[in-house]
């Protein structure tokens, strides 16, 4: 194989301009991926006489003689311990701040102090994946840097509803506990985005064809999402009930016990603002788990414009719902990117 193209045969010509992932591949799915990621689709497949991309992958894949980079250990799978600690690590990082910001008062000198551990939560993940020499690879550094802006991002999206907050002490006190609960519900955002890779990475080499693993990821990223949003739910219910034992007790004239008087701690339109958040955490730490750094930041720090703007340009009340929808519109924004990327071979490998 002289690797020229120009010879009259359509495979050897996409041979001849994918040589260097034809060569490093370990299977024809990756080479499929590959070729999609450049463009190619079933008329590139057409031309070169093959039902489909992964027929055509499967041809380059037993033409092209195998060039393997040096072998390195396999990284080992993930455990669910290792989730789980990270989770709670992440937890607690994102929840102490929060929490601190909470009893000064979420005053000015409160908020800056709570900001600066809630922004290198993202960037500290990246470091540990990155790695130590990975640091001076300039693609690693622009990783990290991109965590930062989506810690940024998340920092001003748990903190803004305390900047803003107003009305008498019950409606701020609610507030509260419903910021403490989704920063959190950060952990549970790392929990999901780790665990969808993790699963992506099995089913990879589980899947004989491209259209194979879709089919295996396509309710992948639902049970994500809806894990996370379930775990949310439960912390803040969990954080109205302790806000409803501390606070005095109601008159004579109002029944209920604990539990009812949480679930009545918040409004709907409260619960709808804090699955927006929800959804505005974990959008990005998947797409960052998964690959899709810089996309993450910009989700983050969109997601904290669209929800914080409107209230304080409207004011808390006027701008609340309009804060919550702006915030919704990201997050589908953000869904809809994030579905047929994350889909993708290359975002588990």
């Amino acid at each position: 194989m002289t690797g020229r193209a120009g010879t009259g045969d359509p495979v050897r010509e996409v041979m001849a301009e994918h040589r260097a992932l034809c060569e490093r591949a370990v299977d024809p799915l990756e080479i499929a991926a590959g070729l999609e990621e450049a463009g190619l689709g079933p008329a590139a497949a057409a031309r070169c006489r093959h039902s489909d991309l992964f027929a055509l992958a499967e041809e380059l894949y037993a033409r092209v003689p195998r060039r393997p980079p040096a072998a390195e250990p396999a990284a080992p799978a993930e455990s669910w311990q290792r989730r789980s600690a990270v989770a709670l690590r992440t937890a607690a990082l994102a929840g102490f701040p929060c929490a601190a910001a909470v009893a000064l008062g979420a005053g000015p000198p409160a908020l800056p102090a709570a900001v600066v551990p809630l922004a290198f939560v993202p960037a500290a993940s990246a470091g540990r994946a990155a790695g130590g020499p990975a640091v001076r690879d300039p693609a690693a550094r622009r990783r990290r840097r991109a965590a930062a802006v989506q810690g940024a991002g998340v920092a001003a999206l748990l903190l803004a509803p305390l900047a803003v907050a107003a009305g008498g002490p019950e409606e701020r006190r609610v507030t509260a506990a419903l910021v403490v609960a989704a920063a959190l519900s950060a952990g549970s955002a790392e929990w999901a985005a780790r665990w969808f890779r993790h699963v992506g990475r099995g089913h990879l080499g589980a899947a004989a064809t491209l259209a194979g693993f879709r089919s295996r990821m396509r309710p992948v990223l639902p049970v994500a999402l809806a894990l996370h949003l379930a775990v949310l739910a439960v912390l803040t219910f969990a954080a109205l009930a302790v806000l409803t034992a501390l606070a005095p007790r109601p008159g004579p004239g109002h029944g209920g016990g604990l539990l009812h008087l949480a679930a009545e701690g918040a409004g709907p339109a409260q619960w709808a603002a804090q699955g927006v958040t929800g959804l505005l955490l974990v959008l990005p730490a998947l797409l960052a788990r998964c690959g899709r750094t810089p996309a993450a930041a910009l989700g983050a720090v969109a997601g904290a414009a669209a929800t914080a703007v409107p209230v304080l340009l409207s004011g808390p009340f006027a701008g609340r719902a309009a804060g919550a929808a702006a915030g919704g519109a990201v997050a589908l924004a953000l869904l809809v990117h994030a579905w047929p990327v994350l889909g993708r071979p290359d975002a588990h490998r």
